[in-house]
């Protein structure tokens, strides 16, 4: 009879200290709460869509037919920066109107306008004008129309960028359009170069109507290539199964020749330069560095390097042959595995949803933060060195939707925005927040990897164990995994992502801290910094490692994360060279599969993106497309994306196997009650065999 695995499969209770669970459960409430709270007090349609004078969104509710904001004095933007301006929500001091669509014409009152029994129906459109007047009925003259702020005194033809009117530079029937007594052609450079400078920084929507265009020719065969790259990726992983060891050592053998002939190189270029006479003491010292490429001592030193290298890698091969046999195997055994468990590769689409919600939630809290404050209005001048104006600075709060400007009669005022209140508790905390929103993001992203991980290591090392493969493996073994973990293990993943989620945040305390100081002339200080900087990245690294193997051991013995990470550690440690070994050969050969995967593809969307492929689809000749390089940058990253949701899966394969391997070799020894698990070709590679039953 054939024991079960030298473990429970991780069926066991997982033990947690009580700190550990109260912390996440503290955290994971206050993180919902956080977002409850958020949602309540935050408005993110102050991001979305453009507000009005009386506080009214532009594009939904009232104004659900007047999406576009219109200024009535845009050349008051002007002075400002303009990045400044869209950092404001590009908010003027001037009276601000939803329309349903932006001036057409250049158009400006006549001076008849002015005269007693002059019709303000007559002068303008209701359109260009605030609801609260009625152009057929209304009692007011011209003159104060103008002095409330209720219709513009002039209109530039406009397009609509980021659902703000901003001029265009369609000056071909201005006419003599003056204002402000310029004459016409003082008039037209003063708009022009306001246009320019705004249309330079906000010109972000034509590049982006020209990418969307790129995008609807050419979204089907983006889709074509990236499931080319995703057929190529899974061909890629099944076919190790059976050329692994002839890749491997192509690879290896392709290494030597590579850096044998960057022997040769550095020798030949040696000899000449020591026949010229070409020496660093010719040179002295220079900040030049192309110059050290044409001294020999140079050369000399990249012989000498290369020749070390190429020895320490014929060292290893001589000495650790029987190592990479070994990992070869596995290699193999990890193709075997997938080829019979394929839903693991669905996997990753899982964890790029889980993902894609975390990042939604973080981004949706963090905006509705951002946006918590109520918006606070001014009472400002319209032109504030205008005589009587001098009193009023800006300082007396007033509501758009009561505000009379007809109440000052020394000076015309407007009632405009101001800024978003910082007052109260929860808005002089809103940075804090911020921060606590940032560290649930970082703690959740790690937990969900976390996850994946175990899942995955459950049900391969289910593989593994199985004594009589496939027929022991179990059906289902993802599901499987996966309520087992989340049944058992989400107190140790929860502890795991939480350490490495500290010292993430420490770095990026750090990082900050640099910036700050960068201009600092204390080079002890930044000596120092650089150092913890340097520390941490390394111990970020480490971190990684440990929990990886960590969450393994947890998937296979089901004990808590520390007992796990030390099993894990102390394994390892036993076995270090063949680790080494192991990591090294798979990472040549899923370096290798992106390169040969990202590679193709995207040479291959080249050809197809640039028109050297002749089709009968004429939509796809560069010529035709704005940005022919974007459709083959999408592909590229998309492929890269796709071999790296297909190589992770793969890699997280041949860990689990390893260290099921190296449990397998302590813990059994070949007998009818301790019998091997591993593959013939393993026990083939160590002389190793099972006893008859």
């Amino acid at each position: 009879m054939v024991l079960p695995p030298p473990a429970p499969m991780g069926r066991s209770i997982n033990t947690i200290p009580l700190f550990v669970v109260l912390l996440r459960t503290v955290f994971i409430a206050g993180y919902i709460v956080l977002g409850l709270v958020a949602w309540l007090y935050g408005d993110p349609r102050q991001v979305i869509y453009p507000r009005n004078s009386t506080g009214s969104y532009c594009g939904i509710g009232e104004n659900r037919n007047k999406p576009f904001l219109f200024y009535f004095n845009i050349l008051k933007c002007i002075p400002k920066d303009p990045i400044s301006i869209a950092m404001d929500g590009l908010q003027c001091p001037t009276t601000q109107l939803c329309v349903s669509s932006c001036p057409e014409a250049f158009w400006t009152l006549h001076p008849k306008a002015f005269a007693p029994g002059a019709k303000p129906s007559e002068e303008w459109k209701q359109k260009w004008c605030q609801s609260s007047i009625n152009l057929t009925t209304t009692s007011l003259t011209v003159s104060e129309i103008l002095n409330q702020q209720l219709c513009p005194h002039f209109t530039i033809p406009s397009i609509p960028v980021f659902s703000r009117c901003f001029p265009s530079l369609n000056f071909s029937q201005a006419g003599d359009f003056q204002l402000n007594g310029m004459n016409s052609s003082t008039t037209l450079d003063t708009i022009k170069s306001s246009a320019e400078q705004l249309m330079k920084v906000l010109d972000a929507k034509n590049i982006g109507m020209k990418i969307f265009e790129d995008f609807t020719r050419t979204w089907y065969w983006i889709l074509i290539v990236l499931l080319i790259s995703m057929v190529v990726s899974l061909l890629f992983l099944l076919l190790l199964r059976f050329f692994a060891g002839v890749l491997v050592w192509i690879l290896i053998v392709g290494v030597l020749a590579v850096t044998a002939y960057g022997i040769y190189h550095s020798y030949m270029e040696y000899s000449k330069l020591n026949k010229d006479g070409a020496s660093i003491q010719n040179v002295g010292f220079t900040t030049n560095l192309s110059v050290y490429g044409s001294v020999k001592e140079t050369w000399l030193a990249v012989l000498i390097i290369l020749c070390v290298v190429e020895a320490v890698l014929l060292l290893t091969l001589l000495f650790l042959r029987k190592r990479i046999f070994i990992a070869i195997a596995l290699i193999k055994e990890a193709s075997k595995a997938i080829g019979y468990m394929m839903s693991t590769l669905a996997y990753p689409l899982l964890t790029f949803i889980l993902l894609l919600i975390c990042v939604a939630y973080w981004g949706m809290t963090a905006l509705y933060l951002a946006t918590s404050g109520v918006p606070l209005y001014r009472i400002a001048p319209t032109n504030a060195s205008a005589p009587g104006c001098k009193g009023i600075i800006a300082n007396q709060t007033c509501n758009p939707l009561e505000f009379n400007a007809s109440t000052y009669t020394s000076c015309m005022v407007e009632c405009i925005f101001f800024k978003y209140n910082t007052e109260g508790l929860y808005q002089r905390n809103l940075f804090n927040l911020q921060i606590y929103n940032a560290v649930g993001f970082l703690w959740c992203i790690n937990f969900v990897i976390a996850l994946g991980q175990c899942v995955l290591a459950g049900a391969f090392a289910s593989y593994y164990w199985a004594f009589n493969k496939p027929r022991d493996i179990p059906a289902c073994a993802v599901a499987n995994s996966f309520i087992r973990t989340l049944r058992y293990h989400l107190g140790s993943l929860a502890f795991g992502a939480l350490i490495l989620t500290i010292v993430q945040v420490i770095r990026m305390v750090l990082e900050y801290l640099d910036h700050k100081l960068k201009d600092a002339h204390n080079p002890v200080a930044r000596c120092m910094l650089c150092c913890l900087k340097c520390c941490f990245w390394c111990l970020e690294k480490f971190i990684k490692f440990l929990n990886r193997n960590a969450y393994i051991m947890i998937a296979i013995y089901g004990k808590n994360f520390c007992i796990s990470a030390k099993n894990a550690f102390k394994l390892l440690m036993r076995n270090v060279v063949r680790v080494a070994v192991l990591d090294k050969i798979t990472d040549l050969l899923m370096f290798f599969g992106k390169l040969l995967v990202v590679g193709g593809v995207g040479v291959l969307s080249f050809f197809l993106f640039s028109g050297k492929i002749p089709l009968k689809d004429l939509e796809l000749q560069s010529h035709t497309l704005n940005y022919y390089w974007l459709p083959i940058l999408t592909v590229v990253v998309g492929a890269y994306f796709i071999a790296q949701g297909f190589f992770s899966v793969y890699t997280m394969c041949v860990d689990t196997l390893f260290l099921c391997f190296l449990e397998d070799l302590e813990r059994n020894d070949g007998s009818k009650e301790k019998p091997y698990y591993m593959s013939k070709s393993l026990m083939t590679i160590l002389h190793k065999k099972n006893k008859e039953k």
